[in-house]
């Protein structure tokens, strides 16, 4: 296929120089800047040792799906003169393959196995740039901050589980500048959404087999009970109606208090987990709790509630339902659906969007939060805690207010 040059940016090593940068670019130049990073410098990197290296590939889901990916992307890595990466949440390099003499140059830049590639190690890069803004992205020639990497043109995409929202990792396609196609980021996002579907899939036959053996089972067990696969969706029930998935740690024990449910007791299955719900009421009953949502960790936003029928019990957020309760949480008072719909989309026509996403949140966070207007349970004790830095608030959101929640911390920060 034809390659042709995009315009030439603004580069980052010589300010003022051409047009002006891409609002991406520009945001994560101010954000590597304030990391310390310098155009000068290099790109070498502390690389994982052989064991961790490997360590890691085994237990990354993106194992899975390599297949998938090397059909998608490595033939045309190869005929292209680039190289297919894939790099884990820390922006590390699992993998690497594609035309051999690439791959030769991009050893003399450590885009190796085991090398650093998120942007407070290199810079503004795709790999690194993907991760901080949870989008697609390319990045070409004076695109990158640092000026050894001026050469070179990249597009990545995150790949996220399907089952939970959870980001993965980041598949990339990197190369000379002269390499550089428009076709290439819709190259990349697509393969990664088929690896995605092939995840979403092999999901679904995981939980028909669960399924399969949690109906005998189910049918012999007296009580309220449930079987959840491990991350917590739900593959049958007996003696409530139960959510389609329930937040359930990674490790649960003997027993869990989970919401809405209160405490369960929990029998390993194969594939699974039996939970057997323990129906005597403790004594705090429905009485006022605590909610703290923590966005302090910037793409990992988590829920605690404590006290109430439910017990205590933390949730990680996906990051639409972090969106939602960030808005919730600055707005005690509570919000309507159109108001809500301009929180988050700019748009108040869009209650639909809005109240199935509620729905949703409401039967997964069983008692958290009230209606009209959504809000918190009344009388509990809310506290929201923030990051430090003013970039870290939900990172990959869009959102209006939480693009203005931005500006607020910025102005906080020392």
């Amino acid at each position: 296929m034809p390659r042709t040059q995009p315009p030439s940016p603004r580069t980052a090593g010589s300010r003022g120089e051409g047009a002006p940068p891409r609002p991406v670019i520009d945001a994560s130049w101010r954000r590597v800047s304030r990391d310390g990073v310098v155009p000068g410098q290099g790109t070498e990197s502390e690389r994982l040792d052989r064991e961790v290296l490997e360590g890691r590939r085994r237990t990354s889901a993106l194992r899975e799906v390599l297949p998938e990916l090397g059909r998608g992307l490595a033939g045309a890595a190869q005929s292209a003169g680039q190289v297919m990466i894939v790099a884990d949440t820390e922006g590390r390099v699992l993998w690497r393959s594609g035309d051999r003499r690439t791959l030769r140059l991009a050893n003399t830049i450590s885009l190796a196995e085991g090398a650093a590639w998120e942007e407070r190690a290199t810079g503004t890069n795709a790999i690194g740039t993907a991760l901080a803004t949870g989008s697609a992205v390319q990045v070409h020639g004076g695109e990158h901050f640092v000026r050894v990497l001026h050469r070179w043109t990249c597009a990545a995409a995150p790949l996220h589980d399907p089952r939970d929202g959870e980001l993965l990792g980041v598949v990339d396609l990197s190369g000379p500048r002269s390499t550089f196609h428009p076709a290439t980021l819709a190259l990349v996002q697509s393969v990664t959404r088929l690896a995605e579907s092939e995840l979403r899939l092999r999901h679904l036959e995981s939980v028909e087999v669960l399924r399969a053996v949690a109906a005998p089972l189910l049918s012999r067990i007296g009580g309220p009970a449930l079987v959840v696969d491990p991350q917590g969706w739900v593959a049958g029930a007996t003696g409530l109606t139960p959510p389609r998935r329930l937040p359930l740690p990674a490790a649960p024990g003997d027993s869990v208090d989970l919401p809405g449910l209160g405490p369960c007791a929990v029998e390993p299955l194969p594939g699974g987990w039996l939970l057997r719900v323990r129906e005597e009421a403790p004594e705090d009953g429905d009485g006022p709790g605590r909610i703290v949502l923590d966005l302090t960790g910037g793409r990992r936003a988590v829920l605690t509630v404590a006290g109430g029928a439910g017990g205590s019990w933390s949730a990680r957020l996906s990051p639409r339902h972090a969106e939602i309760l960030y808005v919730l949480a600055v707005h005690r008072e509570g919000r309507t659906a159109a108001q809500l719909a301009l929180d988050l989309f700019g748009d108040a026509g869009r209650t639909v969007t809005v109240r199935a996403e509620l729905s949703r949140l409401r039967r997964t966070l069983h008692g958290v939060l009230d209606h009209r207007p959504y809000r918190f349970r009344d009388g509990w004790e809310t506290e929201l805690r923030l990051p430090s830095g003013p970039g870290d608030l939900l990172p990959a959101s869009r959102s209006p207010l939480v693009v203005r929640g931005r500006g607020v911390c910025d102005s906080l920060s020392p």
